[in-house]
């Protein structure tokens, strides 16, 4: 498989190193110093791209892709207000887009673990949920994507919750998600539920990027030959 990848940051090189281990070819790297070389030309020499870039550039570079007629895995986070514009583009140029906000196979089992405790917990008003998210100091947004998920996960199976806020919440249909930024720590999430007798709190920890990038890679595998719009539901089938 020929592999652009688009963002050639630390998620960029641990992706090369992974796809070149398993045999695959990167054909294409984009990062601030040689944009310019994201071309038509130049991309379609890819089966598929992977893009890791920052919010304010991640949408104009997904419908790129879709013009140039190339399947894109897009892991980029805080520019959703565009994600269904995204997904208008990828329909109407008959393209193939894959957007997930971690593509670690076990923060997306603890997505649906998530889902499942919150449904467990609808009939019990007296437990209180909250949440908190830890990353490394280079992490641009706050709460994290996968928080939001989290939340918003939360929020379709807990009746009595119906939006999410960064820190305290000001009203009891509120999730708090408290977010802390500390040297070299590559993803924690954790998710609290608590009464005045008890507690029951799930948490995930990455000990390293590895796992984003490796589910990413896995994506981008999956993704070649379709068309239409995905999700990690969708590849592992939860």
């Amino acid at each position: 498989m020929k592999i652009a990848l688009i963002g050639y940051g630390k998620m960029g090189k641990t992706i090369e190193q992974l796809a070149v281990d398993a045999g695959h070819e990167v054909v294409l790297k984009i990062d601030l110093d040689n944009a310019d070389d994201l071309t038509t030309e130049n991309l379609k020499q890819a089966d598929v791209a992977i893009e890791f870039t920052r919010p304010e550039t991640a949408f104009d570079n997904v419908s790129f892709c879709f013009k140039a007629g190339v399947p894109v895995v897009s892991g980029t986070t805080a520019w959703l207000e565009k994600y269904e514009e995204a997904v208008k583009v990828c329909e109407a140029e008959g393209g193939a887009f894959f957007y997930a906000s971690n593509y670690s196979i076990g923060v997306n089992i603890f997505f649906s673990l998530s889902e499942y405790l919150a449904k467990m917990m609808d009939p019990y008003p007296q437990y209180e949920v909250s949440m908190e998210e830890i990353h490394h100091t280079q992490k641009l947004d706050a709460p994290s994507g996968t928080a939001i998920t989290l939340a918003e996960g939360i929020i379709q199976q807990l009746n009595r919750k119906n939006k999410w806020q960064s820190e305290g919440a000001d009203n009891e249909s509120i999730i708090p998600i408290h977010s802390k930024r500390i040297d070299k720590v590559p993803g924690t999430h954790n998710v609290k539920y608590f009464s005045d007798i008890d507690e029951i709190e799930i948490i995930h920890t990455a000990k390293s990027r590895e796992g984003f990038a490796r589910g990413a890679l896995h994506a981008a595998e999956w993704l070649v030959g379709k068309k239409g719009v995905f999700g990690m539901k969708d590849m592992l089938g939860i």
